[in-house]
């Protein structure tokens, strides 16, 4: 666990983006606070990383549908000591700076300048809340410090036909940034590793000067207002701006990364748990993703009369009922109940979700509290299901939130 750093290292987690292509899941909350792994949301793995850093001087910017999340910070996250200056503070749009909403994440930033002045910090770090990842940023802040940067950004190796829709980085021996691409159609491999390019996770340490000029210039200019198109290649003209690649340099198990900003991502980081030696393990006691769990009791498997129950490679969170069902690779929430005779496979149900007797569910999500009545059959046959749900490209079936089916499978 990294220490000293968290006087000098202020905070500030991207939380306002309206998850469009996590949609339905992203209906009625912000997509850092869409459940992930059975206890936990999306937010909670940076948060850990924050608090488990030893930075305890957290902004969370928050814009779209934001009550959820902010409940769940209020509820969870309540472990810091604010008579020793720690806190997780939301910061909604203040409209102070500009009348009007965030436009970009560097905008987000750029509109609230006056906690970079009123906390006046050597450094800034600035990460999403929509990424599932473990990290010691005081190897980052460490690494930074070394080399006098202005700005450092996290990096991850990615083959290279996922690296179009990331921004690819290209450095010199040293590791420092000699060029950036945001979304290249044909991403530069790295040296000596021509399958694989060098991609940006969305983790930046700034110096806070370097951060606040190219803010406010970014700010005067035509641009997307973005940390990747517009505000790294201004510093990267100006200031030594370097890479920080996790593969090369921090442990197996810092070297996990998944953005879930797509329904097909969000299923397979999910997926990722279940692995017989997954490469992101949720049970490190020496890394916790702390939170405050309601009390709900320990989850209970029994048979049903001639049904048993059984489950294989799954995860299921406190407060679940499984009445002589089957569970195959697949992670249930909490308060989830499973009935006689139903067989889940290789999916995703979210707090609250009653599947009844005889179900059939295979690679599915399943969102809060939906009904599926005794019989449901989905992910069987796609063309039924796209008549009812959103289906993905990948053929992930999707069940919004609240969803309440007729037996006769109508809604």
């Amino acid at each position: 666990m990294a220490g000293g750093h968290g006087d000098a290292t202020l905070v500030i987690l991207l939380a306002g983006g309206q998850g469009e292509r996590l949609y339905p899941l992203t209906k009625r909350r912000a997509k850092p606070a869409v459940p992930f792994g059975g206890t936990y949301r999306i937010i909670d793995f940076t948060l850990a990383n924050c608090i488990n850093s030893g930075l305890r001087r957290v902004y969370v910017l928050t814009q779209h549908k934001s009550l959820s999340l902010d409940r769940h910070l209020r509820a969870r996250w309540s472990v810091l000591s604010p008579g020793l200056g720690e806190f997780i503070q939301t910061v909604p749009p203040q409209l102070s700076l500009v009348s009007r909403w965030y436009e970009g994440n560097a905008d987000a930033v750029f509109q609230n300048l006056d906690i970079l002045e009123d906390e006046r910090p050597r450094e800034v770090l600035v990460v999403s809340g929509d990424h599932v990842y473990r990290l010691d940023y005081g190897r980052l802040i460490q690494f930074h410090r070394e080399r006098d940067a202005a700005l450092t950004v996290a990096c991850t190796e990615v083959p290279v036909a996922e690296a179009t829709r990331m921004g690819v980085v290209e450095v010199d021996a040293r590791a420092r940034v000699t060029a950036f691409h945001e979304k290249p159609a044909c991403p530069t491999p790295m040296p000596g590793r021509p399958s694989h390019a060098l991609a940006n996770m969305g983790v930046y340490l700034f110096d806070t000067e370097p951060l606040v000029r190219a803010l406010i210039a970014d700010a005067k200019s035509e641009s997307k207002h973005d940390f990747g198109f517009d505000i790294i290649p201004r510093i990267a003209a100006e200031r030594p701006v370097f890479a920080f690649d996790v593969i090369e340099r921090c442990p197996p198990r810092e070297r996990y990364w998944q953005d879930v900003g797509t329904l097909d991502s969000y299923f397979d980081a999910t997926m990722d748990l279940l692995q017989e030696e997954p490469a992101f393990e949720l049970f490190d006691a020496d890394w916790p993703a702390h939170r405050h769990a309601p009390a709900y009791p320990p989850a209970i498997m029994r048979n049903a009369g001639e049904h048993e129950a059984g489950a294989v490679n799954s995860i299921l969170a406190p407060g679940c009922i499984v009445s002589g069902a089957r569970i195959v690779r697949s992670v249930l929430s909490s308060r989830v109940r499973v009935e006689r005779g139903a067989r889940v496979e290789d999916s995703i149900l979210l707090p609250g979700v009653q599947v009844g007797a005889g179900c059939e569910l295979r690679r599915v999500i399943v969102d809060e509290n939906a009904v599926l009545p005794p019989g449901t059959r989905i992910g069987y046959d796609a063309e039924v299901d796209r008549r009812r749900f959103l289906v993905t490209a990948r053929g992930i079936a999707v069940v919004p939130d609240g969803t309440v089916l007729t037996p006769a499978g109508g809604r």
